[in-house]
């Protein structure tokens, strides 16, 4: 039987999601919970590898296994065998052609930036804080010329892809203020190692009038442009959800209908 669930956690205080010798990861966690209720060595599949320090609200991962549980008894036995902060949000069956990986058709990262001129002393590991005032409407602009397919390798992080495959297609970037909180959303059908974290530094240099329109397209277009922006720490990050086929009937933690200007590319 195949099995998949929606996984919530806070990323602090893990080396990221993929399983390592020694050192605590959400791949481990997970995978050692379920195993104790399977009785048996489990292995899961994630929709996507968050890196160190990164959060995540719509994490989805598969698994498979021989064992005979209840839909309640997987759910209650995994979370209880959980840290506190990882969290099964859901479990179903699912059918055998489904993987969490590469039946997914999109992903959607958010990016929180606190930004005024005083700090906070409360949530710093949830948002990154940038104390000089972000011009969003310069900020908005040129995130359009993100949109459709393009050749993101000067987004890429310094691990890179040996598939030598760049081209990644971004549905959705909408950035918008709330009081002090400047939230930048990103809708794509898969990202480069590091490529929001990327995005979010190159587009706080043109909020900040450090460099201009531009530059930022030409960022985007050549492929000798060197790399002047600051990679953005993981705190801010958050993968939000990860969209299915319709016939899957994968949830999500958020309504659709909430969304659905936003998610309306699928629709």
């Amino acid at each position: 039987m195949k099995f998949v669930c929606g996984v919530q956690y806070n990323g602090s205080l893990y080396k990221g999601w993929q399983k390592q010798h020694s050192i605590p990861t959400i791949q481990y966690f997970l995978e050692k919970a379920i195993s104790e209720i399977a009785n048996h060595s489990i292995h899961v599949i994630c929709a996507g590898r968050t890196d160190s320090g990164v959060h995540s609200f719509g994490q989805v991962v598969h698994f498979e296994t021989l064992a005979k549980r209840s839909l309640i008894v997987w759910f209650r036995g995994i979370n209880a065998l959980l840290p506190k902060d990882i969290t099964i949000l859901w479990i179903k069956k699912i059918s055998k052609n489904f993987n969490a990986r590469f039946s997914a058709i999109a992903r959607f990262y958010r990016y929180i930036i606190f930004n005024h001129t005083l700090r906070s002393s409360f949530f710093l590991e949830y948002y990154y804080y940038v104390y000089k005032f972000l011009n969003i409407f310069k900020m908005k602009k040129v995130s359009q010329y993100l949109l459709g397919e393009h050749n993101f390798l000067n987004f890429e992080g310094s691990q890179k892809n040996f598939k030598n495959c760049t081209y990644r297609k971004i549905f959705k970037i909408c950035i918008f203020r709330i009081k002090k909180f400047i939230i930048i959303d990103i809708v794509a059908n898969s990202f480069l190692y590091h490529m929001v974290r990327n995005i979010v530094g190159a587009l706080l240099l043109v909020g900040l009038s450090k460099k201009s329109e531009f530059w930022f397209k030409n960022l985007l277009y050549s492929k000798d442009s060197e790399k002047v922006y600051t990679t953005v720490p993981a705190c801010g990050l958050y993968l939000m959800a990860v969209i299915y086929p319709d016939y899957f009937g994968i949830p999500i933690y958020f309504s659709k209908e909430r969304f659905k200007d936003f998610f309306s590319f699928f629709y």
